[in-house]
């Protein structure tokens, strides 16, 4: 089969790209003919050896900064970014049972790793006259768990309206 797509001379960023939807999007990204390299808190065990990989806390800015300066020395800038990274750690019980903390671990691992590293990478791929980039959400932004993902599903709702802003305004 001939891919409807491909991306040969094209750099890729995918993060939290070593495991499930990630890792398959890295796959494919491969497939299609991109330089990738991803990100994750700790370097897998295997790893296609074409993939380069950071190890980046991306719930802090030095962690996203890190990645930014890392996508500039070794791919020498980005065309497409994909935000992949996600999850929750916070505990089911319903609003009630959320702490601060809670919503802030929420907000920190599902929103602002996006916007942290676009407002680093957005402005190269301007001066660069062209990019691409992706933010991937959750139905729960518009379909919350009350009981289990309270905090999660406001982090991906914001992450959606946060998207749409930045389309708007690039």
């Amino acid at each position: 089969m001939i891919p409807f797509v491909r991306l040969e001379g094209k750099r890729a960023l995918v993060t939290s790209g070593t495991r499930g939807a990630g890792a398959a999007t890295v796959r494919l990204f491969r497939e299609l003919g991109a330089e990738v390299l991803t990100s994750a808190r700790t370097q897998p065990d295997e790893l296609d050896a074409r993939v380069q990989f950071v190890a980046s806390d991306l719930t802090t800015a030095e962690g996203c900064e890190a990645l930014a300066a890392a996508v500039q020395d070794r791919l020498g800038g980005v065309d497409i970014v994909i935000h992949m990274l996600g999850g929750s750690s916070a505990p089911a019980g319903g609003f009630a049972a959320l702490r601060d903390t809670d919503w802030m671990g929420e907000l920190n691992l599902n929103l602002m790793p996006a916007v942290r590293l676009d407002r680093i990478l957005v402005p190269r791929m301007i001066a660069q006259a062209g990019g691409v980039v992706i933010h991937v959400t959750s139905i729960q932004r518009i379909m919350p768990l009350p009981e289990a993902t309270t905090a999660y599903a406001a982090a991906k709702a914001a992450l959606s309206t946060y998207s749409k802003g930045l389309s708007k305004e690039v």
